[in-house]
């Protein structure tokens, strides 16, 4: 019954993400997959036009949203989980390693409020629960390497695998983010992989591999083992880890990294106003060291 799942895919250019609307058709129950809040880093606008039309979908759908789901804590967007949870009563859940991944950016960016338990996500999940959507059934598998938090949802034949995989002209996640390691990201892509050849695997980003002109989210298993740039079949653990620290090192910070962690480790909440009602994020500043006095 799980693989009558149904899956509505909305792409957000300006971040390359892919958010998932995932039904069960039965009983109209619905959760949403790695939301995208509207942010312009240059100008600090917010909207929550992306999460609306979502909710909107499923409203003339009419379908439930019960959970939003995110297979991580995004380092390229915003989530919009609060709007979503506060518009339809969702609940908010997250792998239960992002307890490591608050215990290192909540010092990091001086977050007093950021509680280090996970406390701010509705349920952390654990290795092989099953969250119900209706009458089907998301098995959640641990499938860390680019954080050490990161999840994956597995429904019947179809897999969210988040930022572990791209499509197989793309490659693979960088893992040089704090707690992210290459040799844990290959096995976990190599126990995705191991899943029956035609389990369809459905990706958090794509950004257009040169020579393709269009974005595409969606794989599978047999074409990531035969296909994919990084991790086809025959690559070793080894080489695979050259690979990949040779290439994180070229690669820049994502361009919302501070504004996107220090928001969603707290389950996407925004700072609280200050005295004269505006909200700040925080930059860390790096100084040189003939700065430093």
């Amino acid at each position: 019954m799980s693989s009558a799942a149904r899956v509505t895919a909305y792409f957000d250019e300006p971040t390359n993400t892919v958010t998932y609307l995932v039904a069960d058709p039965a009983t109209r129950c619905a959760a949403v997959i790695d939301s995208v809040l509207d942010y312009d880093h240059r100008s600090g606008r917010t909207s929550a036009r992306s999460a609306q039309r979502i909710i909107d979908d499923a409203g003339a759908r009419g379908l439930s949203i019960k959970w939003v789901l995110e297979t991580h804590a995004h380092a390229d967007h915003l989530t919009a989980a609060p709007y979503i949870k506060a518009k339809t009563g969702a609940r908010v859940a997250i792998g239960e390693h992002i307890r490591a991944v608050q215990a290192v950016f909540g010092p990091m960016f001086n977050l007093a409020g950021v509680s280090r338990t996970g406390a701010e996500f509705d349920r952390l999940l654990k290795e092989g629960e099953i969250i119900e959507l209706g009458m089907l059934k998301i098995e959640v598998l641990h499938t860390p390497g680019h954080t050490p938090a990161c999840v994956s949802y597995k429904i019947g034949n179809l897999v969210f695998v988040g930022d572990t995989l791209f499509m197989p002209d793309y490659g693979t996640a960088r893992a040089d983010f704090p707690g992210g390691d290459a040799a844990t990201l290959y096995r976990s892509i190599r126990r995705l992989l191991s899943l029956p050849a035609e389990t369809r695997l459905f990706l958090c980003h794509d950004y257009k591999a040169p020579g393709r002109d269009q974005f595409v989210w969606e794989t599978s298993v047999a074409e990531e083992r035969e296909k994919n740039v990084h991790i086809r079949d025959g690559v070793s653990e080894p080489d695979f880890v050259e690979m990949r620290r040779k290439r994180d090192a070229t690669l820049a910070a994502p361009v919302l990294l501070l504004p996107a962690i220090q928001v969603n480790i707290r389950a996407g909440k925004l700072p609280e106003p200050e005295a004269n009602g505006s909200r700040y994020l925080k930059i860390p500043m790096r100084l040189s060291p003939e700065l430093e006095t």
